[in-house]
């Protein structure tokens, strides 16, 4: 539960108690349910807002993606993923890995769209 371990939880019932009291922590417990149901609601509603607004063309669009660590994980590991999966060319595989640089050069400029270049044993 967001992190909190048994003692913390326990903690801040204790320190929720000495706040509120015994009488008035179910009422604030109430409102906190309220208050977080229609926050969900309202980001639930903006969401939807912004995907209407947005168009077709952005239907499959999250606002989680927009989070750093989510953007990178679906816009460049996914990528890799497919290419290491087999959809390497065989032209790319078909370079040998001890070209000159001039051949290693030519071979960069013919690579087509989602291409694997060639394995270079000296850059890695």
């Amino acid at each position: 539960m967001f992190g909190l371990t048994w003692f913390e939880g326990a903690a801040l019932v204790v320190i929720a108690l000495l706040v509120f009291g015994p009488e008035k922590l179910p009422q604030a417990a109430a409102q906190a349910g309220r208050t977080l149901r229609n926050l969900r609601r309202m980001a639930n509603s903006a969401k939807e807002d912004l995907q209407s607004g947005l168009g077709p063309e952005f239907a499959d669009f999250d606002p989680a993606d927009l989070n750093p660590k989510n953007f990178v994980r679906k816009h460049l590991t996914a990528d890799l993923e497919d290419d290491w999966n087999g959809a390497a060319s065989a032209a790319a595989l078909a370079t040998p890995a001890y070209a000159p640089s001039s051949y290693a050069a030519e071979a960069a400029e013919e690579l087509g769209y989602g291409e694997i270049p060639p394995y270079d044993s000296e850059a890695t």
